[in-house]
């Protein structure tokens, strides 16, 4: 939904361990700042950005979404999967919009409820919608969790004595579990959107 930008500034909001954020660099050729507070997946993203050879474009900031200080209207694309309710919706398209470019992009990725309302504020909060889309719980199943159970599976056997792996291992099945339990829950949707004023 995302017109060609020619290399552009990107501001990943939320980005964890950066798997997304590398990929918004390869897609987009252009720089990336991915910002999380969590130290140890910030540590795991330094070391996928210096493998996969993105140095030059790509930049892990220790930063919490509530006290960022860009300069403002500094970033073509702001993308932010899953961190936006943090603060609220409402609240993150307002505060996060001066950072944005006139005519920039924002791409948000949440929790599917109240999307009548979330609309309603994408305009109010001075967007245009591009489009948006539901990441269904097929989706998700598909997508992420029947992968992730047969690396579960395949981890135990593999990793039986190594308790950091056996720790991630029993998180990974958690959030599984999660699934399972209520998978109506993991039903979720993208927000495409360009700032208006």
């Amino acid at each position: 939904m995302l017109p060609q930008i020619d290399k552009p500034l990107i501001l990943d909001i939320g980005c964890g361990s950066g798997i997304p954020t590398l990929e918004l660099a390869r897609l987009g050729q252009g720089e990336v700042i991915g910002i999380d507070i969590d130290q140890l997946a910030l540590d795991k993203f330094a070391s996928n950005i210096a493998e996969s050879g993105l140095s030059d474009r790509v930049r892990a900031l220790n930063c919490s979404l509530i006290n960022m200080n860009f300069p403002e209207m500094t970033f073509d694309i702001i993308w932010a999967e899953g961190s936006i309710y943090a603060i609220g919706f409402e609240k993150g398209l307002s505060e996060w919009k001066r950072f944005l470019k006139p005519n920039g992009f924002m791409v948000i990725h949440d929790e599917q409820g109240n999307v009548n309302e979330k609309l309603e504020q994408i305009s109010k909060c001075g967007y245009g919608l591009l489009g948006y889309f539901l990441l269904s719980k097929e989706t998700w199943w598909t997508e992420y969790f029947a992968p992730l159970e047969k690396l579960i599976t395949e981890a135990q056997t593999k990793y039986f004595n190594d308790l950091k792996v056996l720790e991630e291992i029993h998180q990974a099945q958690e959030e599984l579990d999660t699934f399972k339990k209520n998978p109506e829950r993991n039903s979720s949707i993208y927000f495409v959107m360009k700032r208006k004023y």
